[in-house]
């Protein structure tokens, strides 16, 4: 789940290997004139695959975001995922935001489950529950986050790498959604959130919240 940060994201190199070939096939027996919209559609899908590295601010007690993007949730819900009462923090990502998904905390990977759904626009809350999803149940001493990364209407391909038994490392890269999507937290109800709605965040440099007890 660990790599060396290449700056461009490995699910992206295959596109990027075909848009490129055709993009420079096109270039040299038409000209710019034929290429200039193929090298437009290059540069959406280079920009779209970026990963860079990030750094974690300190503190052990802070819940960093999963993922970059807009908050567009912040509210005490019910978790579906590990049958509670939660603290919900949800990031929007469109097209223009890294799609590289990071762990929020250090803990334990208890429990995954994945849902076939619709893939109606990530931005509306309904998304939470009828979209296809992947929730990682996480124990961060003795703490429950439940991270969901949850497809959008571009989005059609939810990548987790983690499994259960597999203990994470806060930013520690564990998933990837393509085109567009969301990721929901959800907290102890101990939790204080850190951010608010329509607040822009940045995966492992931005902290959703601060929960006591934390490693």
């Amino acid at each position: 789940m660990m790599y060396p940060h290449p700056i461009i994201a490995k699910e992206g190199w295959p596109y990027l290997a075909l848009v490129g070939a055709i993009t420079l096939l096109v270039h040299y027996f038409g000209g710019i004139e034929w290429s200039w919209p193929l090298w437009i559609i290059f540069f959406f899908v280079l920009q779209f695959f970026r990963d860079p590295q990030r750094i974690a601010p300190l503190g052990r007690d802070l819940v960093l975001s999963p993922a970059d993007g807009r908050i567009v949730v912040v509210e005490k819900v019910n978790d579906p995922y590990a049958d509670r009462e939660a603290i919900k923090i949800s990031v929007f990502m469109n097209v223009f935001n890294v799609h590289s998904n990071r762990s929020a905390i250090n803990g334990l990977v208890k429990e995954i489950q994945y849902f076939p759904g619709k893939f109606v626009n990530a931005d509306l809350d309904k998304a939470s529950l009828e979209n296809e999803r992947n929730a990682v149940v996480i124990d961060a001493n003795g703490q429950i986050i439940t991270l969901v990364q949850v497809a959008g209407l571009i989005a059609r391909r939810i990548l987790c790498y983690t499994h259960v038994g597999d203990r994470l490392k806060a930013g520690e890269r564990y998933g990837f959604i393509r085109f567009g999507s969301r990721v929901d937290v959800y907290l102890p109800l101990t939790a204080e959130p850190l951010v608010s709605v329509g607040d822009k965040v940045f995966a492992t440099n931005t902290a959703l919240a601060r929960l006591p007890g934390l490693d």
